[in-house]
């Protein structure tokens, strides 16, 4: 498989199961984006689930204009700074749905940030909550679906409480 056939696989994967996650989330609870990247997935999010609230986590914002959280929804700073600090502002369970996108091209460097995000994602998460990722997480309260959603295994994962 050629790099432009992955990234349009992995693309495709991403806009679909977050279109799923917008049928499914409950109606309460907090939206996450870790990783705003161009911003490309804020706007999807969105779209998809007007007039919730979205919280999105960026080291160093660099979105497209248009794709800039309001004020108030755009934490700046390193996740494992921000997310405890958030997680005392809104409490534990307060997240409906965590979407994450924050890896690099370095596997064993993802495998550790997986570890180690794992139970600060899985502190916010409410019962019933959902996290879609590009990367495998450590959940021991969660169920991995990601079998469910259709998409090709090892592409994207999709966990729920």
């Amino acid at each position: 498989m050629t790099r432009l056939d992955s990234v349009i696989r992995r693309l495709t994967a991403q806009r679909d199961l977050l279109d799923w996650a917008a049928r499914e989330v409950s109606a309460q609870g907090l939206v996450l984006e870790l990783g705003l990247g161009n911003g490309r997935t804020y706007d999807h999010l969105r779209a998809r689930l007007p007039g919730r609230e979205i919280y999105v986590f960026e080291r160093s914002p660099a979105a497209h204009p248009d794709c800039i959280p309001p004020e108030g929804y755009l934490i700046v700073g390193d996740i494992f700074e921000t997310l405890p600090l958030f997680t005392e502002r809104f409490g534990v369970g307060s997240a409906a749905l965590i979407h994450s996108d924050i890896g690099t091209g370095d596997e064993e460097a993802n495998r550790v940030l997986a570890q180690r995000l794992s139970p600060l994602l899985e502190t916010l998460l409410q019962p019933g909550g959902m996290i879609i990722a590009d990367r495998a997480f450590d959940l021991p309260s969660c169920t991995d679906i990601s079998s469910r959603t259709g998409v090709a295994e090892g592409r994207y994962f999709v966990y729920r409480r």
